[in-house]
């Protein structure tokens, strides 16, 4: 049973630093997907981020591109978000979603993934 859990949200001050954690369960890492989802109140959820574990390659959005990464220091079942320089307008609900890879993936689009965690909360203290 394929198992997501987000963790690591809060309240982030702007220009502060966030990591987010996903947690994974039931699926082989190694032959799957892992994308970075955010939905800000009101709008519908976007991809900031993604991984292929089959491939190592890592695809960001421009939106996020120099300020959040994913680390290669990822636990063998759990990985990571890191987000720097964060701005008022990013609070959002953070969810990772999987799905197996397959040629043509598109890793940033919400269709592409079947599996997806409860998201966690990133909130702007400002």
């Amino acid at each position: 049973q394929v198992q997501l859990v987000e963790s690591g949200g809060g309240l982030v001050q702007p220009g502060g630093s966030l990591r987010l954690s996903c947690a994974t369960s039931g699926f082989p890492l190694e032959d799957y997907v892992i994308g970075w989802f955010r939905q800000a109140p009101g709008k519908a959820r976007v991809g900031i981020s993604c991984i292929s574990f089959t491939y190592n390659t890592i695809s960001y959005d421009d939106s996020v591109k120099g300020r959040f990464t994913i680390p290669k220091d990822n636990t063998k079942d759990t990985v990571y978000l890191q987000m720097y320089r964060l701005k008022p307008e990013e609070t959002a609900d953070y969810y990772c979603a999987t799905e197996r890879y397959r040629e043509k993936f598109a890793c940033l689009s919400t269709r592409s993934y079947r599996y997806w965690g409860q998201g966690t909360q990133v909130t702007d203290s400002s």
